[in-house]
């Protein structure tokens, strides 16, 4: 009993932490204090129309839930203001683009008999398809018309699409109690939910909140295939749900009562959300990178995204030879033009990563920016050798930050107990064999972002007051960047405030305005698809704008 009870403290212990972390910018967005509007931009409510989200796990937008009023008079201000908002966008072509029908499984019938093939370990492997034949004539939405306006025909047959694929029903998961919920779900439905369910506002009234629907831009045309879609629980007619990397904003409705259908995403992420979520692992198909699977008779391809460690470009080749590429979050580089993949056929529709399409955005190299950080570091611990340096990070990203000032200095890198956990998974022995138990033992910690306020650092300094005298943070993210500086890191200011100094320093797992550019200009695809930054039709309209501009001639 002990046995078990220990593990069942564990167990708890790490889902709490990993809550905590997950948690932590979701936080940060919804409470907003002086010091965050000028370190970290406005709330999404209030950025200009054109300006990105406030980053969460680079680059989430937390979605605002929809209700149908029950307030006796005030849903009619609602109804109002959506049909100003309508009348705004009427006859705009990105309004067109994003409305039209977004449920590609109401195409099909219901799916009763679903079947699944494990997959092998052979460099191309074969998921077993079994078709069942059926007519949908009646069953047409706006959204096959615009691949049809697009030139893009059927993808593959009304049988293809049919196909049936689940794990065995001896692989189906028990579903969590009730009242086991981590934190997140508050912004993220569970993965069971498919009702719409109750809230009760500030004023006391009861609204009821309309089920979450999958939009289009996460569904991959001619396939039963959707990315990053997790928190719209069970999507009819899907057959896989791909996870381009292990981030909330991308996992969000995930979690260990997940029994909707097979995921599919690289192996570090597979471990990922195997530990961290604690999904069934029957559930969970691991992909190596540059390896290509055939699933439901698409082959697939995980490519290196360079963002965060285990993030992936899926790429999918069709059976009539059509070819979509799906880049989660990425950071385009020169490398990615040597993927034979994307030099040996054209991209029909590239899903773009737009978290910073803004022609402001220009960041300097990773490699520049780690240069910068360890000179700091170096200048500030020769002025006083007792300086505790901080790193600021997500719960996965921002590695070779902390990876660089270890290396440059010799030293190891303080993490909590979660984060040691998820760094080791990795199975970087360099960075693995430079993690240590004790925040004594090293002057090099890592935090949470969303840790790196001046109250916060002054609390944890007193934790090490014997050892440190003063504290020297970065918070690396694309955010901080501002076109004054541009490239010239030198003209950074830290904020400081008694013994704590922190710097922004402009470092991204994102691409820039210019990499986006080039990445786009080096594929040259038929049609781009923008995931990020899609909320309003003036936003929409600006990026294709670009995207026109870009693959002119």
């Amino acid at each position: 009993m002990e046995g078990g009870d220990s593990r069942e403290e564990e167990e708890k212990k790490m889902v709490a932490d990993a809550a905590e972390e997950d948690e932590d910018l979701f936080r940060c967005c919804w409470e907003w204090d002086e010091e965050d509007i000028r370190e970290e931009g406005l709330p999404a409510c209030q950025q200009p129309s054109f300006e990105p989200e406030p980053e969460d796990e680079d680059g989430i937008v937390i979605p605002t839930p929809s209700y149908t009023s029950n307030d006796g008079g005030l849903g009619g201000y609602q109804r109002n203001e959506e049909k100003k908002q309508v009348e705004e966008e009427e006859a705009s072509f990105a309004t067109d683009f994003y409305s039209c029908g977004t449920d590609w499984s109401a195409l099909l019938h219901d799916v009763d008999n679903i079947t699944s093939t494990p997959i092998t370990s052979t460099s191309i492997v074969n998921v077993d398809n079994h078709h069942r034949h059926h007519h949908s004539n009646n069953k047409r939405l706006k959204q096959t018309n615009l691949f049809q306006l697009w030139g893009f025909s059927n993808s593959i047959s009304d049988a293809a699409l049919a196909t049936n694929h689940r794990l065995p029903h001896t692989c189906t998961p028990t579903p969590p109690p009730p009242n086991k919920k981590m934190k997140s779900a508050l912004l993220f439905p569970t993965s069971s939910s498919t009702n719409a369910t109750p809230s009760i506002s500030g004023s006391g009234l009861v609204h009821q909140q309309r089920p979450l629907v999958c939009p289009f831009y996460k569904k991959i045309p001619g396939t039963r295939f959707t990315v990053d879609a997790f928190r719209y629980g069970l999507i009819k007619g899907c057959s896989a749900y791909f996870l381009s990397h292990f981030h909330a904003d991308h996992y969000g409705g995930l979690s260990k009562g997940w029994s909707h259908g097979p995921i599919y995403c690289t192996s570090l992420t597979s471990s990922l959300v195997r530990m961290r979520l604690y999904v069934n692992p029957l559930f969970v198909h691991p992909l190596e990178l540059g390896t290509e699977y055939v699933i439901d008779g698409i082959k697939v391809t995980m490519l290196e995204a360079n963002h965060c460690p285990g993030a992936a470009l899926i790429h999918f080749l069709l059976p009539n030879g059509q070819c979509y590429l799906h880049t989660g979050d990425f950071r385009a580089s020169k490398l990615m033009q040597a993927y034979p993949l994307l030099t040996k056929q054209r991209i029909n529709v590239l899903y773009l990563d737009t978290t910073y399409c803004n022609p402001k955005y220009r960041f300097p190299s990773k490699e520049d920016i780690l240069n910068f950080v360890v000179k700091i570091t170096k200048i500030y611990l020769k002025k006083e050798a007792k300086t505790l340096v901080i790193v600021g990070s997500y719960s996965i990203g921002k590695e070779c930050v902390y990876l660089a000032i270890s290396k440059a200095l010799g030293v190891k890198i303080y993490a909590n107990p979660s984060r040691r956990r998820t760094l080791q998974s990795f199975g970087w022995s360099d960075l693995s064999e430079n993690l240590c138990t004790h925040g004594n033992d090293t002057p090099l910690h890592v935090l949470p972002i969303s840790s790196l306020k001046f109250e916060i650092l002054e609390r944890y300094m007193k934790t090490y007051s014997n050892r440190y005298t003063a504290v020297l943070a970065f918070r690396p993210t694309g955010w901080t960047y501002t076109e004054t500086i541009g490239s010239r890191l030198d003209l950074i200011k830290p904020s400081s405030r008694g013994i704590v100094t922190i710097y922004g320093v402009p470092y991204s797992e994102h691409s820039s305005f210019i990499e986006l550019r080039e990445f786009v200009q080096f594929l040259r695809p038929e049609k781009i698809i923008p995931t990020v930054n899609v909320g309003n039709a003036s936003n929409r309209d600006k990026m294709q704008s670009y995207f026109r501009e870009w693959l002119k001639g």
